[in-house]
């Protein structure tokens, strides 16, 4: 950012570094192996008195010099050409830190050009002793230039203690020097051996091409011994960091890691084929083929380095992007443009945003990537609109940390953001409309409290079910709703009824054939393990059945009932109400009926991030896009093959691996929740959106067709991050559970992520997912009906257990919370889009209002009599405000 940069959009200022530096670090090795292989075969000459093995050291000398000093002179020189002009900042950071190292490389390096030029004039003129010596010299500054280039080329990938100390030293013999000498010591020997072989091909004389080749492919064999043991010292002594990146998480490194142990098995077992007979042309054509397959060997290895030095250029100093790391708080506070010196627009505008956007594009994205070249920028980004991109850019850099943060303010990332989908995939912002849904009220059963011996309730007991809908490709949530009921014997002291009675459920017209609407049963037996019956739950409940009495809970209960929120010939409707009536088990007659909603919604917002479109009628859904995009972002995250086993019909549930309490899934060992993986991954791509991270995900979206948060609590102003936290804290909850059982993916998250409402992460309790959740009581202290609203909050503070959650607490004589006050999410008195009481429907037919269940001295409901005391909990016998 403080210098100017040559960038070639299509090519790539990276591209081109790597063509020339692959090709002279290729032959500089050579040069250094070379002049060792030169005299020692020249010793063996003299000592065997073979003119014919003379003569060839001769004629090689010649190829050599050729070779290493005018092509690799050349090549050398534009390494530094190129450097110069595609990362000048790292170029500078590298004179600054290795001066006096540079001048003594070159030093040697004038030493290597004159022994190397005496070597070959004065092959002939010198006697044996003190031509060896000239050419001992050449091989001593020839192998001295690699010791001081090796120094600083493995400083970049581990700088040691020059961090803190800023030494000379420390930044040169650094954790990866001496792996790094041996190793590309033993490679210089065998790239020596790779090229004698070429000038042994056009050697004349059968008897002696074929000693040649044996000398030669011995040359080439035997260095493989240190470059394995020194191969595997390097490993040893990378960061942790670039040894993941490297081996797991950069999936540019496949292809790469292939090319190098591929080329390293092809060279060796092309050595072994040159000691056995082949004919004249068929042993040239191999030789070619081997020198070529050692270059690409030579590309694979420098690439690694590259590969595991990512995203910086000096590790843990500076990025790719030029930006030091002690500068990029500083930079995210007072924004890049302020502080870059060759840019036009030093802040964003309304006008300028587009422009603004093109420059950090230019200084934070083509120093890597290419638009329509290798690298593609525009590929990775297609079908991604701004907020996806700016959602991914402030996310970059953390969960996977193979590429750089961005560099800026929040103005400056969506900026960036605008200028790639618009700029480069020409999609203009579109607000996204409200989606217009037809009201549908529906009446509440009657209730004459003169006559009625029963009262029954019922309820949903999430309050939203979702269900991710496309199990072609995985299946987070089937289709698996929860329907509670109590049925009450009304009098003076009320009975919940356990026995004698049989409860039965139906839901509305047009719910009773959700097979016909999702993939669930298609794919069952892939995703779950059991072949089902279409329609038929994984409990094996459907849409109609009865409810069973669990004494636990005092509570009738039909479980994993497969509804979803599609209907026959009719609108998306995620508030199917269900009809459930109590009957007599003896004489079959009616004794109570209600009914209730059993939302269910498919609207998970994975397409706002990972692009495609909505599955079911532009509403809701995971659509086949978004499902590839997904799978294949695990894939490459990850090293799974889950795309392709969807391609081939064999989808997988996501609880096979990842253990979830809410399905009972114990997982593979060692792997993270399901819920501690999603929320901690995504938390780093989405903190600082506060609100708006619940919404992009989750079924609440201002302008979507579902909005799940619709019970008392958002008309009071209290959103998801008033119980749950911000998405970055909500994590780190689940995060640290993680990491007290012992599983290391989870510190990767949470390094990045700081909690808002308390002062460190040290403050942060802990929680398993579905099992310790926020507590009512929390901001309900001895069940105050308006709580202080300067004191509201509930995150940090859990239910101990399972039983203790709001769906499944109820008071000392068996009535369930949610028996009175509705679903999680739902609290009476509620606000359906879909239709203003579709929620009320419980209190409306007992009570004539939309309160709670008994609030404003309705305790008439159930007891016949006048109760004189809070049966159920502090505050029962307050007054009420009254309905909406």
């Amino acid at each position: 950012m403080n210098y100017p940069f040559w960038h070639i959009p299509t090519v790539g200022g990276g591209v081109l570094i790597a063509v020339i530096a692959i090709l002279h670090v290729y032959i500089a090795h050579l040069a250094v192996g070379g002049g060792f292989f030169l005299v020692w075969t020249e010793r063996l000459a003299r000592r065997r008195n073979d003119d014919a093995l003379f003569e060839y050291v001769r004629r090689h000398t010649w190829f050599f010099l050729l070779l290493t000093m005018v092509f690799g002179g050349i090549s050398g020189v534009g390494i530094w050409f190129i450097i110069a002009l595609v990362h000048p900042a790292a170029t500078s950071a590298l004179i600054h830190a290795f001066v006096f190292g540079w001048a003594i490389e070159w030093v040697f390096f004038v030493v290597e050009i004159t022994a190397l030029l005496l070597y070959h004039y004065l092959f002939t003129r010198l006697s044996g002793r003190a031509h060896m010596a000239i050419g001992w010299v050449y091989f001593g500054a020839a192998w001295l230039s690699l010791f001081i280039i090796n120094g600083i080329l493995a400083f970049m990938l581990t700088p040691g203690r020059w961090l803190e100390t800023g030494s000379f030293f420390d930044g040169f013999f650094n954790p990866s020097f001496w792996p790094s000498l041996i190793y590309r010591t033993a490679f210089a020997l065998t790239v020596a051996g790779l090229f004698g072989l070429i000038t042994a091909a056009f050697s004349r004389g059968t008897r002696l091409e074929n000693s040649l080749y044996r000398y030669c492919a011995r040359f080439t064999l035997i260095p493989f011994v240190g470059m394995l043991l020194s191969g595997y010292w390097f490993l040893r002594t990378l960061p942790g960091e670039a040894a993941a990146n490297l081996l797991h998480l950069n999936p540019e490194a496949e292809f790469f890691v292939a090319a190098f142990l591929l080329g390293a098995a092809l060279i060796f077992l092309g050595g072994l084929s040159m000691l056995s007979s082949m004919s004249r042309p068929a042993r040239r054509a191999s030789v070619l083929l081997l020198v070529l397959i050692g270059l690409g060997w030579m590309g694979g290895m420098e690439y690694i380095r590259e590969i595991a030095r990512k995203p910086f250029v000096i590790y843990d100093h500076m990025y790719s992007t030029s930006v030091l790391v002690s500068d990029a708080e500083r930079l995210n506070n007072e924004g890049f443009l302020a502080n870059a010196k060759w840019v036009a627009h030093k802040e964003v505008t309304d006008e300028n945003r587009l422009d603004a956007g093109r420059e950090l594009f230019v200084h934070q994205c083509l120093i890597c990537h290419t638009v329509g070249g290798y690298n593609d920028v525009s590929a990775k980004t297609a079908g991604l609109d701004a907020f996806a991109l700016s959602v991914r850019l402030n996310g970059q850099g953390k969960a996977r940390t193979y590429m750089p943060p961005f560099a800026g303010t929040t103005a400056e990332r969506e900026a960036l953001a605008a200028y790639v989908a618009e700029g480069l995939h020409g999609v203009a912002p579109v607000e996204r409309p409200p989606v217009a849904v037809a009201r549908e009220e529906m009446d509440p059963l009657p209730f004459d409290p003169s006559r009625a011996e029963y009262v029954l309730l019922a309820w949903n007991d999430l309050g939203m079910h979702c269900i991710s809908d496309n199990d072609r490709y995985f299946v987070i949530l089937p289709p698996a709703n929860t329907l509670y009921a109590q049925l009450i014997r009304r009098g003076p002291k009320p009975v919940i009824v356990s026995g004698g009675v049989e409860l039965t459920y139906a839901p509305e017209a047009g719910y009773m054939r959700p097979e016909s609407h999702v993939p669930f049963w298609e794919f069952a037996s892939s995703n779950f393990g059991v072949a089902l019956e279409p329609g038929v739950g994984l409990k094996g409940n459907r849409v109609t059945g009865a409810l069973e009495y669990q004494a636990a809970q005092k509570a009738y209960v039909a479980e994993a009932i497969p509804v979803v929120p599609y209907r026959d010939e009719r609108p998306y409707n995620p508030y199917p109400v269900f009809t459930v009536e109590a009957r007599d088990r003896k004489t079959g007659g009616l004794l109570a009926s209600t009914r209730t909603v059993v939302p269910t919604t498919t609207e998970m917002g994975c397409l706002n991030c990972h692009g495609g479109e909505w599955r079911v009628g532009g509403v809701s859904g995971i659509g086949d896009i978004t499902a590839e995009n997904i799978l294949a972002v695990h894939d490459r995250s990850h090293g799974t093959d889950l795309l392709v086993g969807a391609r081939e019909g064999a989808p997988r549930l996501c609880q096979s691996c990842h253990p979830d309490p809410v399905l009972g899934a114990k997982g593979a060992p060692g792997m993270m929740s399901l819920s501690a993986s999603l929320h901690g991954f995504h938390a780093n791509y989405l903190r600082g959106y506060g609100v708006r991270a619940c919404n992009a995900c989750h079924p609440n979206h201002p302008d979507g067709v579902t909005k799940c948060l619709r019970g008392v609590h958002p008309q009071r102003r209290v959103s998801c991050t008033t119980c749950h936290g911000d998405i970055e804290e909500h994590a780190l909850a689940l995060l640290l559970r993680e990491r007290e059982l012992g599983r290391p993916q989870a510190e990767r998250y949470i390094r990045n992520l700081r909690p808002l409402s308390v002062a460190s992460i040290d403050e942060i309790h802990s929680r398993t997912p579905w099992l310790n959740e926020p507590d009512c009581l929390n901001c309900h202290p001895e069940y105050a009906r308006t709580p202080d609203r300067t004191k509201l909050a509930s995150y940090n503070k859990w239910v101990p257990a399972g039983e203790m959650l709001f769906r499944n607490r109820g008071d000392a004589r068996g009535i369930l919370c949610a028996t009175c006050h509705g679903a999680p999410h739902a609290i009476y008195p509620t606000r359906n889009m879909y239709g203003e009481d579709r929620d009320n429907l419980g209190p409306l037919q007992y009570q004539g209002n939309r309160n709670v269940i008994g609030r404003g001295d309705n305790c008439a409901l159930c007891h016949t009599r006048k109760m004189p005391c809070n049966a159920h909990h502090p505050g029962v016998l307050r007054g009420s405000e009254g309905g909406r």
